[in-house]
């Protein structure tokens, strides 16, 4: 994290603290809360962003869902002869 040091008015700081405590927060909480609602991702962000993840992400199986199935119910077939035990 990074801490940023601004010179504000300190009029401005007594209406932010006066602001944050009314909402039930610290001073600290409804700036970062200011500064999240003024910095929104413009669209080619989120693609950006979005592309990122997508990196991360392990890739796709080459394992298709058919041969999973086949395979439980060939398992199930092989082992139908065993007796249930009740």
């Amino acid at each position: 994290m990074t801490d940023v040091v601004l010179d504000l008015d300190d009029g401005l700081i007594h209406r932010l603290k006066v602001t944050a405590e009314l909402k039930g927060r610290t001073l600290e909480e409804e700036l970062r809360e200011i500064i999240v609602r003024a910095a929104p991702l413009t669209p080619e962000e989120r693609v950006a962003l979005s592309d990122r993840i997508r990196a991360m992400q392990a890739k796709p199986s080459d394992l298709l869902s058919e041969d999973l199935i086949r395979e439980a119910r060939d398992t199930r077939r092989r082992w139908s002869w065993m007796p249930t035990s009740q």
